[in-house]
């Protein structure tokens, strides 16, 4: 027991001297680097069946990388889709912001939310990681998070309709949905003729409406969904709104050899020399969004 709490201890000055020197992103590129490190060292290609399960996710992530028990864990919510636990384990982190005077919902927030998300999508780019900010240590006697598994396929073709949509308005046919989990927080399409405004993309429109939606300009933990991939513009306001991941149906190249006006730059360029971690998917029901472009 001594040894486990000195142990602890360890960790909990080991974070507090990182928390002291190093600033958030480094940390988090640093954590991302070790999980998806460990993950290729023991992934194991006869389990791949099985990786899209929440359940399998959480195994995996909590009780075989982090070495924690189910005890410490205990789950509150299972189905095929989900899967929702309360952390009460002891923590080097939340002891750290404790002795420190920080914040855990920023810390945990800007540290580890994305980089747990990395992890996850190396198994599966569908299974989500999401926490509650209102029910987070010392805030709350445990943290409430879930892994959620979204069906892609299904919020692009929510995003086609709004594409369809602005069309039969007379705009230019894009369209756009952001998620937060399997809730919707955003759905809008272009509607820069109809409005005169060239800067009314339907990227724009849908981040306009989630911010609003959840009262705050940060959507960490969000995927936005579009049926091209965004212009330079959109993508690094999908950057400045701290999404966590962009995903499109066909590439800004392909609507271009289609005749449409593209500044050929790709999100993933902008993403590269912007200041956050930002996941961009690509090919997600393609024909269905080509044929919207042809």
């Amino acid at each position: 027991m001594a040894l486990m709490e000195d142990g602890f201890n360890s960790k909990v000055r080991q974070q507090i001297e990182r928390l002291t020197n190093c600033s958030y992103r480094v940390i988090e590129c640093e954590v991302t680097e070790k999980r998806i490190a460990w993950f290729r060292e023991n992934y194991d290609d006869t389990d791949e069946l099985n990786f899209w399960l929440p359940r399998r996710a959480y195994e995996l992530l909590l009780l075989e990388y982090m070495g924690l028990s189910e005890e410490e864990l205990p789950i509150v919510v299972e189905t095929k889709a989900e899967i929702v636990w309360l952390s009460i384990n002891k923590c080097p982190t939340l002891k750290a912001c404790e002795t420190l005077g920080l914040d855990t919902r920023q810390v945990c927030r800007a540290v580890y939310e994305k980089s747990t998300q990395a992890f996850l999508s190396q198994l599966d780019p569908q299974l989500r990681f999401l926490r509650s900010y209102e029910e987070i240590r010392p805030h709350s006697n445990h943290c409430r998070e879930m892994i959620v598994r979204i069906d892609f396929e299904e919020m692009m073709a929510i995003a086609v309709e709004e594409a369809k949509s602005s069309i039969q308005e007379g705009n230019k046919g894009y369209g756009a949905v952001i998620s937060l989990g399997n809730q919707i927080i955003g759905k809008s399409h272009d509607t820069g003729v109809t409005e005169k405004d060239p800067s009314l993309h339907a990227e724009v429109n849908a981040i306009r409406q989630a911010v609003h939606s959840i009262g705050d300009p940060n959507l960490s933990g969000a995927i936005l969904f579009c049926t091209c991939e965004p212009c330079p513009m959109c993508s690094a306001l999908a950057v400045w709104s701290n999404l966590t991941t962009i995903v499109y149906g066909i590439s800004i190249e392909e609507t271009a050899r289609l005749g449409k006006s593209r500044i050929r730059v790709s999100s993933e360029k902008i993403v590269e020399r912007s200041p956050v971690m930002l996941e961009v998917i690509g090919d997600i029901l393609k024909d269905e969004c080509k044929l919207l472009y042809d």
